[in-house]
Parts: structure tokens; sequence; C-alpha cells
């Protein structure tokens, strides 16, 4: 028998900590979720992380701390968002859940985990958009560049290639949410020029720990405040080889 989320100690976390809490619609969704990945986690290796706890702080609530409580009232609605490399579908799929009327889109380049993300989207029925691609060649196609409102970016690379996958996406005044564990100031400073080739200023740096184990994390907001140079993103596997 799969385990399953207890969410009666965590619904004061999620309001004390984020300033909202799961209605019972989404609570049912979200345990589907943990199901469906620990299924999928048989064929897929999508997480190493299945303790329910565990997972809820580290794969639930980090998901929606980027976005939670930063948000506010003059925050259009609904947000087009775009998660990039997306892998086992975290933090796009969270933020679906608890923010029914955005626009999702989930990018992976493995096509299995696209498929399976594809599947799941169907099973909480969730009107989430799943593309098989790199982010390099995405990022040129006019149907998505400069077409977010805001692009999530967890575990993926380091800064300035996770600012080169995604500044080229939004559109202007557009944010990107870069997802870390510990930052230091002079990753900042590195950071800086990097981001202002692709358009783009450091917004601000929050800081947080997380609510059970007490782990350090760092979000990143970038905003693009100038049209993306047309020669970003660089072709594929250039950003990672030759970071700004």
């Amino acid at each position: 028998m799969l385990p399953v989320l207890e969410f009666e100690w965590s619904q004061a976390l999620w309001s004390q900590t984020l300033g909202w809490s799961p209605n019972s619609g989404q609570q049912l969704q979200l345990q589907r979720l943990y199901q469906q990945i620990l299924q999928g986690n048989q064929q897929l290796n999508l997480t190493r992380i299945t303790e329910p706890s565990e997972f809820w702080e580290k794969h639930l609530w980090d998901s929606l701390r980027g976005i939670f409580p930063q948000l506010n009232e003059t925050t259009p609605q609904p947000l087009s968002l775009i998660d990039v490399g997306t892998g086992a579908g975290f933090p796009g799929v969270p933020l679906a859940i608890a923010c029914p009327n955005w626009q999702i889109t989930l990018l992976d380049s493995t096509r299995k985990k696209v498929a399976f993300l594809e599947a799941l989207a169907k099973q909480l029925e969730l009107p989430i958009r799943s593309l098989a691609g790199r982010a390099e060649q995405i990022g040129q196609m006019s149907e998505y560049r400069a077409s977010f409102d805001m692009a999530t970016i967890r575990a993926v690379a380091a800064p300035a290639i996770c600012a080169e996958y995604t500044l080229p996406l939004l559109k202007l005044g557009g944010m990107a949410v870069l997802y870390r564990g510990q930052w230091l100031a002079e990753e900042g400073r590195a950071l800086e020029p990097a981001v202002a080739q692709l358009g783009g200023v450091i917004d601000r740096i929050d800081a947080f720990t997380t609510p059970i184990s007490q782990s350090v994390r760092h979000c990143i907001y970038l905003k693009k405040i100038q049209p993306t140079p047309p020669e970003f993103p660089r072709p594929a596997g250039i950003p990672s080889q030759k970071p700004l």
C-alpha cells in the first residue's frame, strides 16, 4: 500500500509560512500527485525523496515557497508560467494545483518524463501543457519566446545558465525565479553582468529556512526590463559549456 500525506499537521504550516493552505480538492490532488510520483518512480527514477513529510517539505512546500507569499494583489491574473527543466514536475505541478487559473507549461528535455507529466496532468485534471525540448531551442521559437509572465527553474544548472534559459522566454516585466540552496554574496555579484546581457536585473534575493528540517534555501528573482538580444539563448550546449 502506498504511503499517504497527512494534511492535519501540515495545514497550520501552510498557513503560517505561505499565507495559503489547500482546500479539500487541492489536498486530494496533492495526495494523488504524491502517489503517482511514487508509482512513476519505479520506472523513471523521478526522485529519491519519498518519505511523506520529506516529500511535503522538499517538493510541495519548497515548490510553492518560491511564489508564495511573494504574490500580491497587483499580480496579473491569470499568469502564464513556464517551468524549465521540470523533471518530475516541480515546482510546476504543485503551482498548477495551488493556482488553478494560471496557464502553466512544463518543459523538460527527457521525452519519457514529459510523457509521464502529460499522463499525470490528465489524472489530476490539470490544464497543463508539457513540452519536450531543450531550453536553448524553445527560447528561440517565436511561439514561446517573450511569451511568459514568469519562469521557474529548480536544481537545473549554475545561476548564469539558468538566467540564459529563462529570461528569453519572459515578456517585458516578467520574472524568473531561480530556486537555490545555499547562496553567497559573490554569486550575486558574478550573476549581475550575465543577467544584464540578457535584458534583466536581479530584483531581489530571498533567504529562508524550510519549516521542518530548517534547511537553508534561497530564491533569486530576475526581472526582465529590456528585450533579450536575439543571439540568446545560444545554441544547445553552449550556455553550459561557456556560461556568461
